[in-house]
């Protein structure tokens, strides 16, 4: 650079620096001008990062997920009938064994709520097996406070999962994501109603995969698939049934738990992944029970405990290590024995138990699945058909009970759990009562009549159609309607019959 140019230089510089001063100079003389806040705001430098000036990226937009998904995340309230204390002895109740509406142990009503996630237009809806366990009424609201009564489809305790449907169309849902390409870190929401407080949403990651916690429990058959998706989105009581979502607003869980010794959140929250939520939903929806395929063999978790409990040195890390193999089994048709420890299904690395049940928590009774195990620290591979609980890889169909109408009282057959549950030969379980007459007698919804004593002696009630029978029998006649309650208390009213 010679002089000429280096002068030049100096005397361009110069000149900007002019012309900014002066931009400067007038930019603040309008600044001190201004007369009210907003066009002191509008010129302040601080507000660079307006809605006009700056757009947040699409990958990590949160407005647009909860956007998608708070319409069709509902509020689940559940009533459950639960007995009080006794009162003064009654004959009637001595030699019945039912109790009188006039004492004061009469049934009281309980209330719980939680969170659900509409999946069809049609009124599908999914939530937590403990949100409804045992609900003899189950109310929904939707974000807008239109409210609708729902029926059970089906439930699974082992996954703590449950199908409700309510009649309606046109509704907003959720679809379901792939939970298998979630990772480590991804952000998330949670969106649900924590202590009644609807539409709520929440934000945080992924903080681990493939966690079990041990809160399920089916102590008959030992069937619980906990594979939980962990986060530290802040979930709460009242968050159980509500949706995880990724950011394109894609259901990828269904929260369900939180570690916490206050019983709010801590810091760890876990949901069912959607890998497990949908294939539980389309069997409910199917057959109205769950389809478990069983490979049949009993196992844990590769670990120094375990190397120590067995007296053996197993040369990894990690696997899912074989105790057992049932006789019978899909797994002892495939050839897997005691000692061999899993580590991978259908080319999906299964590390740890949690991981294995989810894979094969998939599937089917009849279903195939491809193993791979290591036996004497050599890799090998098996195929193995997997059976349900009773050996064989039959479909197994929940027959819907039957309905009936009479007098403005909806009857219908007792579920074989509830059967089951309470010991009950049968039964017709009360569903909905638009006659004030029942209303009046003490009659409430969930209400199990199991006899009624009417002009011409007791009468046995095995199901939906022995009510209606009975109840068009003794037109213009006193009956004396005897029953339980989902809880396990024994009640009756009397009216007369119109």
């Amino acid at each position: 650079m010679n002089k000429r140019q280096f002068f030049f230089g100096i005397i361009l510089a110069s000149l900007i620096g002019g012309v900014v001063a002066l931009a400067g100079a007038n930019y603040l003389s309008k600044q001190n001008s201004a007369t009210n806040f907003t066009d002191k705001q509008d010129t302040s430098l601080v507000n660079w990062l307006s809605n006009e000036k700056f757009n947040i990226p699409d990958g990590i937009n949160f407005v647009a997920a909860a956007g998608l998904v708070t319409p069709a995340v509902v509020h689940v309230k559940s009533t459950v009938t639960i007995s009080q204390g006794q009162g003064r002895p009654d004959p009637f109740e001595e030699f019945f064994g039912f109790r009188s509406p006039d004492r004061g142990g009469v049934p009281r009503e309980g209330r719980s709520s939680g969170s659900g996630v509409i999946i069809s237009e049609d009124g599908y809806i999914v939530t937590n097996n403990h949100v409804i366990e045992n609900a003899s009424r189950i109310d929904i609201s939707l974000e807008d406070n239109t409210r609708y009564s729902a029926r059970v489809i089906g439930t699974d305790p082992t996954t703590d999962l449950a199908l409700l449907k309510i009649e309606a169309n046109g509704l907003p849902y959720v679809r379901f994501g792939d939970s298998d390409k979630v990772q480590v870190g991804e952000w998330v929401l949670a969106v649900g109603n924590p202590f009644d407080l609807t539409s709520t949403v929440t934000a945080g990651i992924i903080s681990a995969k493939a966690r079990n916690i041990g809160i399920l429990r089916d102590l008959e058959n030992n069937l619980q698939i906990e594979s939980f998706l962990q986060t530290d989105a802040v979930v709460n009581p009242g968050n159980s049934g509500g949706a995880l979502v990724n950011l394109a607003g894609e259901l990828i869980g269904i929260n369900t738990a939180i570690a916490s010794r206050t019983g709010t959140f801590n810091g760890y929250a876990f949901a069912v992944p959607t890998s497990i939520v949908k294939k539980v939903m389309d069997d409910l929806l199917e057959f109205g029970a769950v389809q478990r395929g069983l490979l049949g063999v009993q196992i844990r978790d590769v670990s120094p405990e375990l190397e120590e409990y067995i007296g053996e040195t197993l040369g990894v890390n990690r696997g899912v290590y074989i105790m057992e193999v049932n006789e019978g089994s899909g797994g002892e048709a495939a050839g897997l024995k005691k000692g061999d420890i899993i580590v991978g299904v259908d080319g999906v690395e299964t590390f740890n138990v949690a991981k294995l049940q989810e894979m094969v928590a998939r599937k089917r009774p009849g279903d195939k699945v491809d193993v791979k195990f290591l036996r004497n620290g050599k890799e090998m591979n098996a195929t193995a058909t997997l059976k349900n609980i009773s050996g064989d890889t039959k479909i197994v169909r929940k027959e819907m009970p039957k309905r009936t109408t009479i007098q403005g009282v909806t009857f219908e057959d007792v579920s074989q759990d509830i059967k089951n549950r309470l010991k009950l030969q049968g039964g017709a379980s009360i569903i909905a009562i638009e006659n004030e007459t029942w209303k009046n007698a003490g009659a409430k919804v969930g209400f199990i009549v199991t006899s009624v004593i009417g002009a011409d002696g007791r009468y046995r009630i095995t199901n939906a159609e022995d009510m209606n029978n009975i109840l068009q029998g003794n037109v213009g006649e006193e009956i004396v309607v005897l029953g339980v309650y989902p809880s396990g208390q024994e009640y009756y009213f009397e009216l007369k019959v119109e």
